[in-house]
């Protein structure tokens, strides 16, 4: 205790990661209660036993494994291809010092400083006119133009620091652009681009306004859009309002343990440099 009061910044992290880990306990606890035991002991109260009828109640009234399998081909799609995108773009800006830098990444920030509410019927008009409307590769198209945007924006403040002696030195040994940029850039920045996966990953992972609107078939719906759909038009109990709730965090907070390190790394090496 004493730690904690000489380090403030400490104490305060250990009070953010406790603000975040109760909620997911409490759900995690009430998704595994009955109803009648919620009801009588109220939401804070642990379980007699494990009451997994409204796992499995949920699981199949929304088809859980279509459209986590939806999610992840999306997100995953998403991540990789965003990823790639900003590497590319950012290499031209960053080291290729194209004409017009600044306008290029100030449109960029502007990108992302749109609402979603704004593109929704420009992406909505345009998906239909392309024959996209109401499918996977519509969503992914526009969440890795989306995400790149940031990306682009990020990496291009790295690459712009990358040494241009390493550079000029691979071109006199007679590396093209597309070599230089495979075996030396990405490698070095590889920590950098692992916190983008990981992050866009997530941000599409928990995206809800355009996937309503692009996906309307039941086959193609993403995790986060059935929760809000079911809940919306039929009547749930606590109990599988929770079981819900688990079932549709618990896959991003698992890739984001799985990548912690990385993301570690990526956040400490930025932080050092």
């Amino acid at each position: 205790m004493t730690a904690l009061r000489r380090y403030p910044v400490l104490l305060a992290l250990c009070l953010a990661a406790l603000f975040m880990v109760v909620p997911f306990l409490i759900v995690a606890v009430n998704a595994v209660k009955s109803p009648a035991e919620y009801a009588q002991n109220g939401p804070l109260s642990l379980p007699h036993g494990l009451y997994l009828d409204g796992l499995k109640d949920f699981w199949q009234r929304v088809d859980y494994t279509q459209k986590l399998a939806n999610s992840v081909l999306i997100s995953g799609s998403v991540a990789l291809l965003g990823t790639a995108l900003s590497v590319l773009n950012a290499y031209a800006i960053g080291i290729g010092r194209i004409r017009g830098r600044t306008w290029v990444l100030a449109f960029f920030v502007l990108a992302n400083l749109l609402p979603q509410e704004a593109l929704v019927y420009p992406l909505y008009y345009l998906s239909k006119q392309a024959g996209l409307y109401d499918t996977r590769l519509s969503v992914i198209i526009v969440f890795t133009v989306i995400q790149s945007a940031f990306g682009t924006y990020l990496l291009s403040a790295v690459l712009g620091q990358f040494p241009r002696e390493i550079v000029e030195a691979a071109r006199i040994d007679g590396a093209n652009k597309w070599q230089i940029l495979v075996r030396i850039v990405v490698p070095v920045s590889r920590p950098t681009l692992g916190v983008l996966l990981v992050f866009f990953f997530v941000w599409t992972w928990n995206e809800f306004l355009l996937p309503l609107v692009m996906l309307v078939s039941n086959d193609n719906q993403t995790v986060s859009v059935a929760l809000g759909v079911l809940q919306g038009q039929r009547l749930m109990d606590a109990t599988m309002t929770n079981a819900a709730a688990l079932l549709g965090i618990l896959p991003a907070v698992v890739f984001f343990l799985v990548f912690q390190r990385t993301l570690t790394r990526g956040i400490a090496v930025g932080a050092v440099k």
